[in-house]
């Protein structure tokens, strides 16, 4: 008797919402570096806010306290820390270590995109503001807080499993698709340009499709084990996830459509 895997079943629920991620038109609408400045500004936010998806991982199923403990499953500790490992602790195009946020940030710098008020996100938190409060200081976008305090719900449920379905399902599946989009149209309307924002894609697809995914998704399968509830939390919160993205690249193309163009392509 063949035996399904839920993984795979769980993928096939939530095909649809997945598709809906893909065909998104917000790739096509980057036409400028205008478009694009616009895109990373609301974009950054998401690769910041995965980092504490991970982080509370790490938080939860391994031990990062002292006097140090074992905590959980050996193996799911291993698939957590390489995870952590190459998130937060990379190297940039040069071979210089760096993680994939700052990364980013130093790819918004290269185009002229306006870092700001991700830094005074980072800024607020620092002194203890609270996420929420954080955001609305930092002027942040309606569709940006949405999508960011979406996660924080997650991550605040103390439910480990549907953490891991809100990074696995929500994030790391699906990036190496929807990163496609941008590799291909980018290299080709700007040429030599976007050094850095180009590598960065180009890592999280070969990262997120060859190592993290099947790394991720055996997490999954570690903390749900045969509990029928677990799983379908893990649908319902994969799915939410997916739904806040989509609504984030609706209101990041609807930035788009109302930019002013400040420059022109050199």
């Amino acid at each position: 008797m063949t035996t399904v895997d839920p993984i795979h079943t769980l993928q096939q629920q939530l095909s649809s919402t997945r598709e809906q991620l893909v065909a998104h038109n917000v790739y096509q609408g980057i036409q400028s570096l205008d478009d694009l400045r616009v895109f990373m500004q609301h974009h950054v936010f998401a690769v910041w806010d995965f980092m504490s998806l991970l982080k509370s991982l790490q938080r939860d199923l391994t031990c990062v306290t002292v006097p140090w403990v074992p905590r959980g499953n050996p193996a799911t500790r291993r698939l957590i820390n390489e995870i952590v490992l190459e998130e937060e602790t990379d190297v940039d195009q040069h071979g210089r270590p760096v993680s994939h946020f700052e990364l980013y940030m130093r790819a918004m710098d290269e185009c002229g995109a306006d870092t700001q008020p991700i830094r005074k996100l980072l800024d607020a938190l620092s002194v203890g503001e609270s996420v929420e409060m954080a955001l609305l200081h930092a002027g942040v976008p309606y569709a940006v807080q949405q999508f960011v305090l979406s996660t924080f719900n997650v991550i605040n449920s103390g439910k480990s499993h549907a953490v891991a379905a809100a990074f696995t399902f929500g994030r790391e599946d699906v990036i190496p698709d929807m990163f496609r989009h941008l590799v291909a149209d980018l290299s080709q309307r700007f040429p030599g340009q976007l050094e850095t924002f180009i590598y960065y894609l180009n890592r999280h697809i070969q990262l997120d499709e060859e190592v993290h995914t099947p790394l991720a998704e055996q997490m999954v399968r570690e903390l749900c084990g045969s509990t029928e509830q677990s799983w379908e939390e893990c649908r319902e919160v994969a799915t939410r996830c997916m739904q806040a993205r989509v609504a984030l690249w609706d209101g990041i193309r609807q930035a788009m459509s109302s930019v002013v163009p400040v420059s022109t392509v050199s």
